[in-house]
């Protein structure tokens, strides 16, 4: 309407907005993750983050142990129950199938351009694969990581490897981005993904592709070397039983 005053623009704390931003980001780190690491995905300048993460660990809201922060008591009275909570589904579906097949067995997903390992399953008789090179850093050389860049369009995964460039990780790593996209190129995006001594010298992983809505996953499974017979008819005992798990791991996407 002419002459009609236009609405003011809503005033916002920037303080707020990035402590948000912080809880936000810890909260994709069950396991808790460092200030520079929060600060980093947070989009926060260092100095500012540590007086962020002080005053919200002095609230409780975050808690910190051993140098990494995860969520505290004030955040789980917010969303009405505890985030670990939340992951005991997630974690016992992965728990029958490492047990059903013998493996250990991992889900991940590709969120907000990195890659987030979201549940691990293993026994001191089928170890996971230790994470010797972080999983974030080196997703061009383990099968999680490959799984999940082949569901992306090639602008993302172009995007993705700008930010964490292929590097040797063993004698067998893929050995420069061209190779990585032109690998990614040619293999269906629902192609399960095998890769051998890529990540970790004397193991053999799999990887299952899985869309849940609009989100790349996968899940996951790694064998000693020795057993590499085992990992193709493993993966597909497991490619058949996951339609059960869909709901649970979906769920799994907000946690």
């Amino acid at each position: 309407m002419a002459g009609a005053k236009k609405a003011a623009a809503p005033t916002l704390i920037s303080s707020v907005q990035r402590a948000l931003r912080l809880l936000e980001a810890a909260g994709a780190h069950p396991d808790g993750a460092p200030a520079k690491q929060l600060a980093r995905e947070a989009g926060i300048p260092l100095p500012t983050a540590y007086h962020l993460l002080r005053t919200l660990t002095h609230d409780d809201y975050l808690r910190r142990r051993s140098g990494v922060y995860t969520l505290g008591k004030a955040v789980e009275r917010l969303v009405g129950g505890k985030p670990e909570n939340r992951r005991t589904t997630v974690e016992d579906s992965l728990a029958h199938w490492r047990d059903a097949i013998g493996v250990p067995v991992y889900f991940a997903v590709y969120r907000e351009g990195e890659i987030d390992i979201v549940a691990v399953s293993d026994t001191p008789y089928a170890p996971a694969v230790p994470e010797w090179a972080d999983f974030r850093e080196t997703g061009h050389a383990h099968a999680i990581g490959q799984c999940l860049l082949g569901q992306l369009d090639e602008s993302s995964r172009r995007d993705h490897l700008s930010r964490h460039p292929v590097q040797p990780v063993t004698p067998y790593t893929v050995r420069d981005g061209r190779s990585m996209l032109e690998r990614l190129a040619v293999r269906g995006s629902m192609e399960p993904v095998v890769e051998r001594q890529e990540y970790a010298l004397g193991t053999v992983c799999a990887a299952i592709p899985i869309t849940l809505g609009c989100d790349a996953a996968t899940m996951a499974i790694s064998l000693p070397l020795d057993q590499e017979a085992r990992l193709l008819p493993a993966v597909e005992q497991l490619r058949t039983g996951i339609g059960g798990l869909l709901g649970s791991l979906a769920f799994s996407i907000s946690i």
